[in-house]
């Protein structure tokens, strides 16, 4: 079974907690998720394996760590988990970046394919999925299945807000992919939105409603 981290850096649960309140507006809000997500990054990419490499300081030679291979991709899944790119890319400025477009069916919750693009080789890199909520679990779960479809192997999830619902329901279907959460909160709705949550984070992100 792949591991959930749940994250408890003191700046992490602070902005999680201004991205909640009603009264945060578009921009802020924006901002305040690519922070999230670029605090996030340093936890998500800890175990990432280096390897030794000579350099040449100016006093003289040393042997320095570098990560190994430097062959990473982010995906988001859209339209929200744009939201979360320029954060993560700030950290890992060499990864590529691969989209996946799903959208939530209103009756049966369940996500629709509608767009994907992704590097050519993303089979051969470590990748990313991103998306600022993991409520049902549809969205990512089926993402991930068509990142596993598409050859990927090494798959992280990374998300600010999950409800336990979704969170089991990726580790039943992906026992085997790593989940990042910046606060787990209680439960979904009737509606299948996240208690307490903060709305709808695409919405919030854009500024659609």
């Amino acid at each position: 079974m792949a591991k959930v981290t749940v994250m408890d850096h003191p700046l992490i649960r602070h902005k999680i907690g201004w991205i909640r309140r009603t009264e945060t507006g578009t921009r802020d809000f924006r901002e305040t998720i690519s922070e999230i997500a670029m605090l996030m990054t340093y936890e998500a990419t800890r175990n990432l394996q280096l390897t030794d490499v000579e350099i040449e300081t100016p006093i003289c030679k040393a042997t320095v760590k570098e990560m190994k291979g430097k062959k990473m991709a982010i995906v988001p899944i859209l339209r929200a988990g744009l939201g979360m790119v320029d954060g993560v890319l700030t950290m890992i400025p060499v990864a590529k970046v691969g989209h996946i477009g799903l959208y939530r069916d209103p009756k049966t919750h369940e996500p629709v394919e509608y767009y994907c693009k992704l590097p050519a080789d993303c089979g051969e890199r470590e990748v990313f999925v991103v998306d600022p909520m993991l409520a049902t679990g549809g969205s990512a779960t089926a993402a991930i299945r068509m990142l596993k479809e598409k050859g990927c192997k090494k798959i992280h999830f990374m998300c600010i807000i999950a409800a336990p619902e979704g969170v089991e329901r990726m580790q039943k279907e992906h026992p085997d992919v790593d989940i990042y959460i910046g606060a787990l909160d209680e439960r979904l709705n009737e509606n299948a939105y996240i208690v307490p949550g903060l709305g709808d984070a695409g919405d919030r992100i854009f500024g659609t409603k």
